[in-house]
């Protein structure tokens, strides 16, 4: 009788464990929600054990952080490198409201950051809260006065974006809207701002 060997499991550096879970748990996040962004789904998806996970983050909350501080950092970092563009071109700023809406919405950052509130880990926002204070400093120091200043402008583009990722949909239906009505009613609200 012969004995069939078992699939031998990468082994992976601390850096790569931890990477490989933070896209799992992103995953996760967009597919199934917030709810499902645990150490045991996690682990499972990526051939870990709950012990390797609770090693590199010590809690579910401790994960759910260090996947809100990374989706912070992609997020940021993506909306810096179009409004650098936008200035730059002189194009219109419509693809940062398209940035915004879809980081919140497709991409699960209204949605994690709607579950940490609700379940009361509100700190566990300070990494994205952090990273947008830091942007809009760094483009409000490059700009001229203006009648709406940019924090203005990042208030009512963040709070409309967050709105439409938790409760667009169903309004939109309920309006008799298209889907995407919101996201031109920022567009809109932003391109009034700099013309004003």
């Amino acid at each position: 009788m012969s004995v069939t060997p078992l699939p031998v499991r990468k082994r992976l550096s601390p850096e790569e464990s931890r990477d490989a879970a933070l896209e799992a748990a992103r995953a996760l996040l967009v597919e199934v929600g917030p709810q499902a962004v645990t150490l045991k789904a996690v682990a499972s998806r990526i051939g870990r054990t709950h012990a390797n996970l609770l090693h590199h983050f010590g809690s579910a909350a401790g994960l759910q952080q260090a996947l809100i501080e990374r989706m912070a950092t992609i997020i940021v970092t993506s909306i810096r490198q179009t409004i650098m563009t936008a200035r730059s071109t002189g194009q219109e700023p419509g693809e940062v409201v398209d940035l915004v809406f879809d980081a919140f919405g497709e991409g699960g950052a209204g949605a994690l950051a709607s579950w940490m509130i609700l379940s009361g880990s509100e700190d566990a926002l300070d990494p994205i809260l952090r990273a947008i204070h830091d942007l809009v400093d760094e483009l409000a120091a490059d700009e001229i006065e203006r009648v709406h200043p940019i924090q203005d402008e990042t208030l009512q583009l963040v709070l409309m974006a967050l709105g439409d990722a938790l409760f667009g949909s169903p309004l939109s239906r309920a309006l008799g809207l298209p889907r995407h009505r919101a996201r031109e009613l920022a567009r809109d609200t932003l391109r009034a701002a700099r013309e004003g």
